[in-house]
């Protein structure tokens, strides 16, 4: 069976800069990626992608699909039941989107139960929680627990953590009363780490000592993560791994925060917080008043970083200097709240492929084909700030 995850074009713009890099369907949400989530309902599904033209070489699509499905749309039972009584032709239609069809979409068909439609950059910190308690649902169904065999680690509500194969527990405190904890293939949890759930570590994930997680947290994979984190999205293969507080954020793949980096997501006066807007090129209120950070991939800040609240962070942006930098810094910008210069394209690519060795990740042709891409076209953004600095 083919699936065809189709990207709507005002929702990707409105999740930049994080889908500068992927399609929609490939932001992770919970234990899952959006995409994994719906190979839980769909097994042995072969998934492609509609997305943008310079994404295509990474993600190819594919001529006909049995379904098309709404890369921004989160997957529950009811929703999977009601795609797969569809006949060709017929599609569901929720709130004007679009969310799956049955083949080529010929005849609409309302669908009025709630969904989770991912239209926002906060939207995957603030569903993070309730996502991680629907995937440990998937991932652990008709499955048994590895045992925690360290005598120095204590739990609490041990029938709510889940352990795979081959991870390893020092002496840690993983309270699971609140929230399931999953514990993914490999991951290592080091000594004097505690842990609230709501909380997921994938594949390889390594949560550092003496790190307090404070419930509603994925780690994705190859992640290494420390210090105190609450309400946030690690991508996958992306670094904190020293003391420092981070918020009500996402970070993206092949990120590096460094040493006493400190994220604000919450303002003094309890005021609603402002983002910057890729659709509109400008702030806007997002009615939040909790609101950290949004990092790209590839981006990295030098040690004492501070990043104000509702900042976003490009591709492949490089931060330094123990002050606030402006809210919004473009893609390929280096520098500080001192002033910016253009992160060269090439200088890039080489910082990328050491980072990505060190995990054994090589950066292939189509990522350089996509990181050249943006690269140009983020030039006008990136010529605003250096001319303002």
């Amino acid at each position: 069976m083919n699936i065809l995850f189709f990207d709507e074009p005002g929702v990707r713009k409105a999740l930049l800069p994080l889908t500068f890099t992927r399609p929609t369907a490939e932001l992770r949400i919970g234990i899952y990626t959006i995409r994994e989530k719906w190979q839980q309902y769909f097994l042995n599904a072969h998934c492609y992608f509609q997305t943008e033209t310079y994404l295509q070489g990474k993600y190819p699509s594919v001529e006909s699909a049995e379904y098309v499905i709404n890369g921004s749309v989160c997957p529950n039972e009811h929703l999977v039941g009601e795609i797969l009584k569809l006949q060709e032709g017929e599609g569901l239609v929720y709130q004007g989107m679009i969310l799956a069809s049955k083949g080529i979409l010929k005849k609409h068909i309302d669908y009025f139960q709630e969904v989770l439609v991912i239209r926002q950059l906060s939207d995957l910190f603030t569903h993070n929680g309730a996502e991680i308690r629907s995937d440990f649902n998937l991932i652990t169904k008709d499955r048994t627990s590895c045992a925690i065999e360290d005598k120095h680690t204590i739990v609490y509500n041990p029938s709510n953590i889940f352990i795979e194969n081959g991870v390893k527990i020092r002496a840690a405190i993983i309270n699971a009363e609140d929230g399931p904890v999953y514990i993914g293939k490999d991951a290592e949890i080091q000594e004097g780490a505690i842990i609230k759930g709501p909380f997921a570590a994938c594949q390889g994930a390594v949560v550092a000592m003496g790190s307090k997680m404070r419930g509603d947290n994925t780690l994705g994979p190859y992640c290494k993560v420390g210090g105190e984190v609450s309400n946030t999205i690690f991508i996958g293969y992306s670094n904190k791994v020293h003391d420092g507080f981070i918020g009500n954020s996402v970070i993206g793949e092949w990120c590096n925060l460094a040493a006493g980096t400190n994220v604000s997501n919450l303002k003094n006066n309890y005021s609603s917080i402002k983002v910057h807007s890729y659709v509109h090129d400008e702030l806007e209120d997002t009615g939040k008043i909790f609101h950290g950070l949004i990092m790209g991939d590839y981006s990295r800040c030098g040690i004492n970083a501070m990043f104000n609240t509702g900042s976003v962070v490009g591709v492949s942006c490089n931060i330094y200097d123990a002050a606030f930098p402006p809210k919004f810094i473009p893609s390929f910008a280096w520098g500080s709240a001192a002033g910016f210069t253009e992160f060269r394209l090439e200088e890039a690519c080489d910082v990328a492929k050491k980072g990505m060795a060190r995990r054994k990740v090589e950066l292939s042709g189509d990522d350089i084909s996509i990181l050249k891409h943006i690269f140009q076209a983020e030039a006008p953004q990136r010529s605003v700030v250096l001319k303002t600095k």
